[in-house]
């Protein structure tokens, strides 16, 4: 499984946006589908975005719908995701996961290789 770094959290006030990226390293990010999930502090980590490895096919959570947008740059090796009016509730840190030549999957079991995180912090 490719190997990747998020990168892009940070504090922001309520309303604001971001763009998390999560970069692979050694090889292509053409051939897998990448997920974002996020977990809040003493909450279950949870589903947010996948694209599939086409960047053709894409899913969302209901919550953020509307909100979030996931892209996928193949030449550039990286995924995003773009976060708009940005409500405290967001706050979590969020995961990056891959699966090779997948579906844009909302399950977590269907990724096997995770990254360390990049925490969003939304101030009211």
């Amino acid at each position: 499984q490719v190997e990747h770094t998020e990168s892009g959290g940070g504090l922001v006030q309520s309303g604001s946006s971001l763009v998390l990226s999560c970069a692979a390293v050694g090889r292509p990010f053409s051939t897998y589908a990448v997920a974002w999930f996020r977990q809040a502090p003493g909450k279950e980590r949870d589903f947010v975005a996948a694209i599939d490895y086409s960047g053709l096919q894409t899913t969302y959570e209901d919550s953020i719908r509307g909100r979030f947008t996931i892209s996928k740059n193949n030449t550039k090796n990286t995924v995003y995701l773009h976060m708009a009016n940005l409500q405290p509730e967001d706050t979590a840190v969020y995961y990056c996961a891959t699966r090779l030549f997948g579906g844009a999957s909302q399950r977590s079991d269907d990724y096997f290789a995770w990254g360390q995180g990049t925490q969003v912090t939304v101030s009211s």
